[in-house]
């Protein structure tokens, strides 16, 4: 269902940049330019972005794959930011990217962007590296705007995962760029790409768990046989394997169907179901581990404090409120139908 040749391509690339010492190294620095110039080398951060926009063309669905894969190496760099959400962003308003990295302001409750006088003030909270990117770009009362992060104050806050999750304040900054958002362009619609870019990191994370315990437990011995033959720990490895599998089914479906139309009820099921297997797998995944889980020199944290950080973004509370009252409404008969026959994205969210 995805493009294999793109997984492959950047599964190499990762493989020999993204090292445990590299990801340990970029949370102590907050930036690590080897592992975003390895990928940018090869154009990955611009997939999905046209080419007349500065981009290198391609599917959603294959943006999707590289991000699985960065889940999956736990990169620490804003491969999602650049193309599939800033990227979008300008894109979608006739603007072209620039060759460095992008990031974009999520949109939360507590931010108070606004224009005046055609110049950029207020404070936009949690915003993915800001520190690193060339260029922020924001949905700020209804116009896409382009500004450059040194032309405002930032103060530095991180994740869970130790990834930059930056405010930055603004006092009547010069604007790069602004253009009005076009239909479909809102923050509703940035909050889907942003769960379905979730969603997809949090596959590939889940999977790279779910291998490193299977590594783990048949290598660790207890009473003189491995650890993964006893019933109960082969039951938190097939926890942690069914998670897993499931998320990266609905992560693949979710991509296709963005590829074809919105694809609402698929992202926002995807992201529902990739939350709560963080909380499933991560938990199993860990009581396999044992102390050894715990430890900073073993790699299982660089992934679950991960899987939480992302849980919690681009809202992880909506999703099962909005998918129950779609079924609600759309009724039992009806929502089988839908779902079977293929033609889940026409259920509203």
């Amino acid at each position: 269902m995805i493009d294999s040749l793109v997984t492959e391509t950047a599964d190499r690339a990762l493989r020999a940049v993204a090292t445990f010492d590299a990801v340990q190294s970029a949370e102590e620095r907050r930036w690590s330019p080897e592992i975003w110039d390895a990928v940018a080398s090869i154009g990955l951060p611009w997939i999905s972005v046209p080419e007349g926009a500065g981009g290198v063309g391609g599917t959603i669905s294959e943006a999707v794959a590289v991000l699985v894969v960065a889940g999956r190496h736990a990169a620490p760099i804003p491969l999602a930011e650049t193309g599939l959400l800033a990227g979008w962003l300008a894109s979608s308003a006739g603007l072209s990217v620039v060759e460095g990295p992008m990031t974009v302001v999520p949109g939360r409750g507590d931010d108070d962007l606004r224009i005046v006088d055609g110049r950029l003030s207020g404070t936009a909270h949690r915003v993915p590296w800001a520190a690193s990117a060339e260029q922020i770009v924001a949905l700020v009362d209804g116009h896409v705007v382009v500004v450059s992060p040194s032309a405002g104050v930032i103060t530095e806050a991180s994740n869970l995962a130790g990834e930059p999750r930056d405010s930055v304040t603004f006092e009547a900054a010069p604007i790069v760029n602004m253009v009005p958002a076009p239909d479909g362009v809102d923050a509703d619609a940035l909050r889907f790409r942003g769960a379905l870019s979730r969603a997809a990191l949090m596959a590939g994370a889940l999977g790279a768990m779910t291998e490193l315990t299977v590594e783990y437990t048949s290598q660790r011995r207890q009473f003189g046989k491995p650890i993964g033959s006893f019933q109960a720990v082969q039951a938190l490895i097939v926890k942690c394997a069914e998670e897993a599998a499931l998320v990266d089914l609905a992560v693949q479906v979710a991509a296709r169907e963005a590829d074809r139309g919105e694809a609402r009820f698929e992202i926002a099921s995807a992201k529902l179901l990739a939350d709560e297997a963080a909380r499933v797998a991560t938990r199993a995944a860990h009581q396999a581990h044992g102390a050894m889980g715990m430890t900073q020199e073993y790699t299982l944290h660089h992934l679950s404090r991960r899987l939480w950080s992302w849980r919690a973004e681009f809202g992880d509370a909506v999703w099962p409120q909005r998918v129950g009252d779609a079924a609600v409404e759309l009724g039992a008969d009806r929502l089988y139908r839908a779902i079977a026959e293929g033609s889940a994205s026409g259920i509203a969210l």
